[in-house]
């Protein structure tokens, strides 16, 4: 089954992401199928967000599915949480 997902890239403390259509099984950046996008986070309002609509469509035509942060994105209800490890106690 093919999914569209976000695969990570970037720089440490510094994510951004690709909207790929990659097989469910693979990796989280393992090799995708296809690059549709890309959602940068700590980007302004106007280079954040970029998406291919017509290869969307396509794969979600031939049966891939969304993950639900690649849906909320293109509703516009996707909020970034930035990940914080625990703290080390010396």
């Amino acid at each position: 089954m093919v999914k569209i997902r976000l695969a990570k890239v970037g720089k440490k403390n510094r994510p951004a992401y690709r909207i790929v259509a990659i097989n469910s099984q693979s990796k989280r950046n393992g090799r995708s199928l296809d690059i549709l996008g890309h959602f940068d986070p700590f980007q302004k309002e106007a280079g954040r967000f970029a998406v291919d609509k017509e290869r969307l469509n396509k794969w979600i035509e031939n049966g891939a599915q969304l993950s639900k942060a690649v849906s909320d994105l293109l509703d516009g209800v996707y909020k970034f949480s930035p990940y914080h490890g625990s703290t080390k106690k010396t």
